[in-house]
């Protein structure tokens, strides 16, 4: 085989793609004009793909912080965070996140993607185990696999099948890592973290780690996150997360008790050889943070929205995911149907995710919605009106 043809499976996908209409893959935001609004192809659209629950990108505050920092700091960084690339403003970020966790330390990562490669291809190796949730984000399947750890897959959001791997592994579950997210990003459910960490209890030296990335900001009294949400967070080792969702930037991090978490900062490849967040991120994240923190109207709000576009769609009859969530689903069959549909959408002003195999968990393909705090009734109701004519 030439060293391109394993390209041509995803050269088809796009000329059926192009012929189709399609270009969703390739959607080109002309301009932005706030957390929920946006240009494309010169017509204006209600932004409903883009993980910004909390409808902090346009925060007057968060903007102002990242000004501010760029003025005094300048733009980039340009160096790791082990070379000239630590800052005292990382540092203080670091101080907020363990303050809000309630954790004893935390690493700021580039991104939640390096977040996730970086962490999990540190904390094991060859002759330990990682036990992942099969519907894990793919950034945890290549941290785990860069460890060298032996990696077994549980069914999705069965902690019966988890305590079966763990079981089979017999001594060396004292090694493993179980690996679960809060909220999962094409389904949009929850995991049932109490009975995950119920199994954990079972295996003494055992670790589990949550990728928090979709339920920070979202779920919890305080929004933590799904380990605050259900009770457990003494029970999570470490906390992965990201930035880029509630946040509102771009970034990532991992939040733990354990004393050697700073020690894992100088073993950390992507880490170590990664240039360190822009001053503009960090302070503008650190605002968003205070925002997050002191303004839980924000989340009442992004689940009110959400739970009235869920209800919407539901009783139009689409196969939704398994639960109401500010990531709503829509299943459909046949790819065709799913691009067919996403161009009606598209039409009437909607932008949502197309997300086609083998993206999708179950080979599938669905039109992804997430839901905003920023999001106004109006607009829900605009979102439901452009689904009700697929239904249509």
């Amino acid at each position: 085989m030439a060293i391109f043809d394993k390209f041509r499976p995803l050269a088809r996908m796009r000329r059926e793609l192009a012929e189709s209409g399609i270009a969703s893959i390739h959607v080109v935001m002309d301009r932005v004009v706030s957390a929920t609004e946006a240009f494309i192809n010169g017509r204006p659209v209600i932004l409903a793909g883009t993980n910004n629950y909390l409808g902090l990108t346009f925060d007057p505050d968060c903007i102002e912080a990242a000004c501010e920092a760029v003025r005094t700091l300048g733009t980039g960084t340009t160096g790791s965070r082990v070379a000239n690339g630590s800052y005292a403003a990382h540092e203080q970020l670091e101080r907020d996140l363990a303050a809000f966790f309630g954790k004893r330390g935390v690493i700021v990562f580039s991104t939640g993607y390096v977040a996730n490669l970086g962490m999990l291809s540190t904390l094991a190796g060859p002759g330990d185990a990682f036990v992942i949730d099969a519907d894990c984000h793919a950034s945890i399947y290549d941290g785990v696999r860069l460890s060298g750890a032996e990696i077994f897959r549980f069914r999705h959001n069965d902690p019966e099948d988890l305590d079966k791997r763990l079981r089979r592994l017999g001594g060396r579950a004292e090694n493993a890592i179980v690996v679960v997210e809060g909220i999962y990003s094409m389904w949009g459910d929850r995991a049932p973290l109490a009975e995950i960490a119920a199994v954990k209890r079972r295996y003494p030296g055992a670790l589990l780690v949550v990728d928090e990335a979709h339920s920070l900001g979202v779920l919890g009294e305080r929004g933590r996150g799904r380990a605050e949400e259900a009770g457990v967070e003494a029970e999570v080792d470490f906390v992965i997360g990201t930035f880029s969702k509630s946040l509102g930037a771009i970034g990532g991090y991992c939040a733990s008790d354990h004393p050697e978490l700073d020690l894992i900062r100088y073993a950390n490849r992507p880490y170590i050889f990664t240039a360190s967040p822009s001053p503009a991120i960090i302070a503008s994240t650190r605002a968003a943070l205070r925002i997050l923190a002191s303004r839980p109207e924000l989340r009442e709000r992004l689940w009110e929205n959400s739970r009235r576009l869920y209800g919407r769609l539901e009783r139009l009859g689409f196969r939704l995911g398994p639960e109401p969530s500010p990531i709503i689903a829509v299943r459909f069959a046949a790819r065709e149907e799913a691009h067919a549909a996403w161009m009606r959408l598209m039409e009437h002003g909607v932008y949502v995710n197309l997300v086609l195999p083998p993206a999708t968990p179950d080979g599938g393909s669905l039109l992804r919605c997430s839901v905003s705090a920023g999001h106004s009734p109006e607009q829900i109701e605009r979102i439901g009106d452009a689904f009700q004519t697929l239904a249509a």
